[in-house]
């Protein structure tokens, strides 16, 4: 059974609430290099992509300098994360992306992010959130897990429905608090294995 937008917008605002700080995981200067660390992040930990990001993004600050660099060179400095040959080739692309259709500069819409090569919808929703502050609600693994075991959603639903539901029960203001939060309560309670979630009483204390 599906709770109601009432009752999952209180869910939603309690898991806010348990991590009213939680802030973005990823290292990041700017623009490019949160675009960069969000793509390296897909299939990983952000743990594992802070470990190999600060020797990469030193050696290739700009879009021009990674674009310029040749794919087994970038393949080197993330050869830690999985499926690094398949991120150096995406990281090539798009920074030669941003450089002869965006002037070098990490554009801000949706359409464009996900014109670049190995950005999709999640990774264009962090940075337009994180990155830009733009409302938007990026669904990653811990935000999907969260929503089907709570019952928000059907556990049938696709990525794109959680968070176009999301999205309708809490105001633009509180999606990206809610994305960090649910993120930092998914690693720490709300495991894929015996979740801990009935610790927290508040969670079920429904209104009525």
């Amino acid at each position: 059974m599906v709770l109601s937008k009432k009752r999952a917008r209180y869910v939603l605002e309690e898991i806010i609430a348990l991590f009213p700080d939680a802030q973005p995981s990823l290292d990041f200067r700017n623009h490019f290099e949160l675009l960069i660390a969000v793509l390296l992040s897909a299939q990983t930990t952000d743990k594992a992509v802070n470990q190999v990001t600060p020797a990469l993004f030193e050696a290739f600050p700009t879009p021009e300098l990674m674009a310029g660099a040749e794919e087994e060179e970038l393949a080197k400095y993330i050869s830690r994360l999985g499926l690094y040959r398949n991120k150096a080739k995406f990281m090539k692309k798009c920074s030669q992306q941003l450089v002869t259709d965006f002037g070098g500069v990490v554009p801000q819409s949706r359409k464009e992010l996900e014109s670049l090569a190995g950005v999709g919808r999640k990774t264009a929703n962090v940075v337009m959130s994180v990155g830009f502050g733009i409302p938007a609600f990026a669904v990653d693994t811990h935000v999907e897990r969260i929503c089907k075991h709570h019952d928000l959603v059907k556990k049938s639903a696709t990525p794109r429905e959680v968070e176009d539901y999301v999205c309708s029960v809490l105001p633009p203001e509180k999606w990206l608090a809610a994305h960090q939060a649910m993120i930092y309560f998914g690693r720490a309670i709300c495991h894929p294995k015996n979740p801990e979630c009935y610790k927290y009483a508040q969670l079920y204390h429904f209104p009525k």
